[in-house]
């Protein structure tokens, strides 16, 4: 069942499922919050209460906002965590691990974990070399078609890659809900406003997060010519042991998706052990 929250800006949509400690989930740009169709009901089979976000822009949240920035969607998350009662471990994909980061960092009361997927956490610096690696070059090829034209096409075509090998018995299904979701009005601008905002913020906050921290990469993953790379550089910018990071052989940008079962073995050994949700 839907339950809207009113925010500065508009109404964030949520569902809450299970019960038990909290876990919020949080998708990435361009998708609902059926991004978690395969983690939501392990988590609240295992004993949590699992809620699961739309983002500003996206599923069935408002879809005109004056910012999509890491920050701005921080501020959201916090709003539904405190709604809910919190504490939580805040699971974010690619722009929400960046602005779960920030999330952390400024409300360290209602956050005791984070949990990062494939995260857009630090400020991205081009080197050519990278060039070399085919997946990283074309993923950044149909992400500027996204960036500069706002284009849906550019953005199956970059779902297309970001799925490597194994992809969900419900693919063309998904595929099809999410160009649908796209193409209501406001919403292919918000992707596009996102793919615009830089990860400076949350990387500027990461000395400021005090709980444990679970960084998940998948090692096919073509946003980044070294996926593990892109991991450990975060692990390294928080205090010693404070983070680990785990590579997903196969995965690309939806470890979630592809691999749930691995994901969510994962969150559960860390919310039980490390961040003791």
């Amino acid at each position: 069942m839907t339950e809207l929250l009113t925010v500065d800006g508009g109404t964030i949509a949520y569902e809450v499922t299970g019960t038990g400690p909290l876990v919020v989930l949080a998708p990435g740009m361009g998708n609902a919050r059926d991004a978690y169709r395969f983690v939501a009901p392990r988590l609240a089979a295992a004993g949590y209460r699992v809620a699961t976000v739309d983002l500003r822009g996206a599923g069935e949240s408002s879809a005109v906002w004056p910012s999509y920035t890491r920050t701005d969607i921080a501020g959201d998350l916090i709003a539904v965590i405190r709604h809910l009662g919190g504490p939580a471990v805040l699971v974010g994909h690619s722009i929400s691990g960046g602005a779960a980061t920030i999330a952390a960092a400024q409300a360290p009361d209602l956050i005791t974990g984070l949990v990062e997927l494939a995260p857009f956490t630090l400020k991205q610096s081009f080197k050519l070399g990278d060039l070399r690696v085919a997946s990283y070059r074309k993923g950044m090829l149909k992400m500027s078609g996204v960036m500069l034209r706002g284009s849906l096409a550019s953005w199956r075509s970059y779902l297309e890659l970001a799925y490597p090998g194994r992809r969900p018995a419900d693919w063309t299904a998904h595929l099809a809900a999410v160009d649908a979701m796209l193409r209501e009005p406001g919403r292919q601008a918000a992707l596009q406003g996102m793919t615009k905002t830089t990860p400076a913020d949350a990387e500027a906050q990461l000395g400021n997060v005090r709980c444990p921290v679970l960084i998940i990469e998948g090692s096919l993953d073509p946003d980044w010519a070294d996926p593990r790379a892109e991991g450990e550089a975060i692990v390294a910018k928080l205090a010693p042991g404070q983070a680990r990071l785990e590579v997903i052989e196969g995965a690309g940008h939806y470890p979630h998706a592809q691999y749930p079962d691995e994901v969510v073995d994962l969150i559960l050994s860390f919310v039980r052990s490390d961040a003791r949700a």
